[in-house]
């Protein structure tokens, strides 16, 4: 049997947080059991000292666990806690040949580094505060990015982004999608992550990771 390496698992989330959504597809896909501590980002919980203290920048997630030695751990950034998580038993989060492992790295961060941190809660705040309109901003980020991932997912995609098995780029699309959704982006010339995204739709753990499905989520 192999032994365990993290113990009492704790994710500080926001519901609708796109990393934090990450690291809950990550933990579900390694079957690892957490309990869930929401942050409120609508009414600045992230700013408060007690999870401030926690995250220095003042974003979701943040992940906590004990290791075997009952020592104390903590990890923010979602692309650092799935790194992490990969290295535990169970799913692999990123693939095991050196090429496709840097077609998923270069897929998540098309998201990670080129998209979401240009329509998070923050920066459309500064939008807003500009007089410029945060709905047409959002689209046209969002559409640029997914623009340059979907030649690149025609080429690398199986059932999934990369190959056959979900990977941290399916991790960050799934997300994403839902985000442009929301600023009302049409998706009709990204056949190949609309596609994606229904394989992924299959898969229970990524379904358990959804935001409706979360303690904290607001029926609207």
């Amino acid at each position: 049997m192999i032994r365990p390496t993290m113990h009492a698992v704790v994710l500080y989330s926001y519901w609708r947080s796109s990393c934090s959504w990450r690291v809950r597809s990550g933990l579900a896909l390694k079957e690892i059991p957490y309990r869930y501590v929401a942050v409120n980002l609508l009414e600045s919980e992230q700013t408060q000292p007690g999870y401030a203290e926690r995250n220095a920048l003042r974003q979701v997630p943040c992940l906590e666990w004990k290791d075997a030695t009952g020592a104390d751990h903590r990890l923010t950034q979602s692309l650092a806690i799935l790194q992490w998580l990969d290295a535990q038993p169970g799913t692999r989060l990123i693939p095991e040949d050196p090429l496709s492992a840097a077609r998923a790295w270069q897929l998540a961060e098309i998201i990670n580094a080129g998209i979401q941190p240009l329509q998070n809660l923050k920066v459309l705040a500064s939008i807003t505060e500009l007089g410029a309109d945060r709905k047409a901003w959002g689209q046209d980020v969002i559409r640029d990015g997914f623009r340059a991932m979907e030649p690149i997912a025609a080429q690398t995609a199986g059932r999934f982004l990369v190959g056959d098995a979900p990977s941290i780029a399916d991790l960050c699309l799934l997300p994403q999608l839902y985000n442009a959704r929301r600023f009302e982006l049409s998706l009709d010339e990204f056949p190949t992550l609309l596609r994606v995204e229904a394989a992924c739709a299959d898969l229970p753990a990524l379904h358990a990771a959804h935001p409706d499905r979360q303690p904290d989520a607001v029926k609207e």
